[in-house]
Formats: structure tokens, sequence, C-alpha cells
């Protein structure tokens, strides 16, 4: 059975662009491992493929729930699994694409099994939220019980910051501790992982005009949109990154250049998180996206590796 590629990077380092070379190399199909591309409508603000890149290459796990549902690790992981079967049952690579990293960590690593979701916990920790922000439930509320995650976790990552802070009051453990069976866990020799990188400074560049883009695309009409859709009742996909920033916006709480600072702000703090847990925590082939002329480039280097 073709071996499961899994390319992962921070936000706009790239990863969309290489796997469509990656899949002019090897017969592939793509699946997304973006916590946000999953939910129907939030296409600008994700840097969804286009339908063009869609025809191209198949995708999956794009479009898979409308704003009224939800998602989670464990439902992302069995669906994943399910696709992989199916993609190699038809002799193809699964090209595993995407930023989120806790996706990646379960993937390879395997699932931590703690317990229940308690609603009612849950209900309060979302009203403390609501009330006092993401900046307070991480470090007001998570830090004294679990000082390890709420360094690790970033305080947009608010589904796990609510699950590390669930976690450790139903156990009376930290979560960090519970999970430790990580660090020593093998990585599956079922897949090969793929990590991009590049200076900060370039990366943050990237991100500045990726924002301008999608403001210029069309991001605040795509978020008055979702917000008629139900966006705003989806405590997960309200929270991502472009469309807190407008919710809040529209709301009337600030202008809309102050809109834009704010997303470009939140998205340079996210992608340092994301570089920086990544390195540490996953066991990955690193490759500095400036040491190569192009994409295609870097593509058929990486590709070597399947021949050693």
């Amino acid at each position: 059975m073709p071996r499961a590629l899994v390319l992962i990077g921070p936000t706009a380092s790239g990863k969309s662009a290489l796997a469509l070379e990656i899949a002019k190399l090897t017969p592939c199909e793509i699946i997304s491992m973006d916590s946000m591309q999953i939910y129907r409508g939030m296409d600008i603000g994700t840097a969804k493929p286009s339908a063009e890149e869609m025809k191209l290459v198949p995708h999956h796990l794009i479009d898979t729930f409308s704003l009224r549902e939800t998602s989670d690790v464990g439902t992302y992981l069995r669906l994943v699994k399910d696709k992989e079967k199916e993609i190699q049952a038809r002799g193809k690579r699964p090209l595993l694409v995407g930023g989120t990293a806790m996706y990646v960590k379960n993937l390879t690593e395997g699932l931590f099994e703690g317990p229940g979701a308690d609603e009612k916990l849950r209900e309060e920790l979302r009203a403390v939220l609501a009330e006092k922000g993401a900046e307070y439930l991480r470090d007001e509320v998570l830090r004294p019980l679990d000082p390890v995650s709420a360094e690790r976790l970033h305080p947009n990552d608010t589904l796990r910051v609510i699950r590390a802070i669930e976690v450790s009051k139903l156990t009376g453990k930290p979560f960090s501790e519970q999970t430790q069976q990580w660090k020593s866990g093998a990585v599956s020799e079922e897949r090969r992982l793929i990590g991009l990188t590049l200076p900060r400074d370039l990366l943050y560049k990237r991100i500045e005009e990726r924002v301008d883009l999608m403001m210029k695309a069309g991001l605040p009409e795509e978020v008055k949109k979702l917000l008629r859709e139900g966006l705003a009742e989806n405590k997960t996909a309200s929270q991502a990154i472009g469309y807190k920033e407008l919710i809040a916006h529209i709301r009337g709480e600030y202008d809309l250049e102050r809109g834009v600072e704010l997303i470009k702000r939140n998205t340079r703090r996210f992608a340092k998180h994301q570089l920086t847990w990544f390195r540490n925590n996953i066991k990955a082939e690193w490759f500095d996206v400036t040491q190569y002329p192009s994409a295609p480039d870097l593509a058929r280097e990486i590709m070597k590796g399947e021949e050693d």
C-alpha cells in the first residue's frame, strides 16, 4: 500500500501549493488537516483550495460539515483514517496537508483517551470565554491547573484550552501529565512526515500580504453571510482567526482598519506558536523553503526521499 505523506508547517508557508506540485510527481489524493476548512462556507478566511485546484487533485475533508455541526479531534481521526484506506485501495498515496497541530500529533502518535465531555462544565467555561476573553481563560483558569498546557496552547485555540481545563478538573491531574505517552510513543511507519519552515520575517511578510488579499477577495462579506447561517453559534468556527476579529468589527467593537490589524497580529502570533510547537513536538523531516528556487524544486527534493 502506498505510504501516506503528511505535509505540515505554519500558516502561509506554502503547503497547499507544494501539495499540488507533489501530486504531479506521484499519484495521490489530498486530505485536509485544517480544523476550519472542514466547515462549509469558510472559504476565504481559511485559504481553502479553489475549485480549479480541487479539480486538478481530489481533495477530502473540505466542506464536510455545516456551521450547525461541530467537529473535534476524535471525529477527524476517524474520518481521515477512513479516507486513507479508501485512497490506498485505489492504489494512490494519501497526502495529508495542514497546520492544525493536535490533528497531526494525535494522528501520528495516538489519540489521548481522556474522560468524556462534561457539558455543564463546558457551558460554564464558554460563559467565561464570552465574558472575559480567550487570554483570560487560558492564563487565569487553565494556567493554575496546568501551566505546561497553558504555555503550549495558543489562547485562540479555545476548544483545546477548554478541553485541557475540563480534563484537569475532572481527573484532578494536569492534562499535560496525562498526555506524556506522546513523548515516548513511536511515530507510525505508515506515514512520512514532511515539515516546512522559513525565516520568521519572511513568514510574517507572507501573512500580511495574504490577509490583504483575503480582504480584497471579500472576507468581510463572507463573514456577514456566515453570521446569517449560524457562525456565531458555532463555538469553534467563530473563534477562527480572521472570523473572530471581523465578527467583533461587525458588532461595532472597532473599525475595519483595526480589525485588519488584529487579524494580522493574531495570525503572526499563531504562526510563531505553530513553528515552535511543530519543531518541539513533531518528529518530521524539515525543509527550509527558502533553500529551493521554486515549489516544483522542493517537491522533487522531497520525493527523492521516496526513492532512497
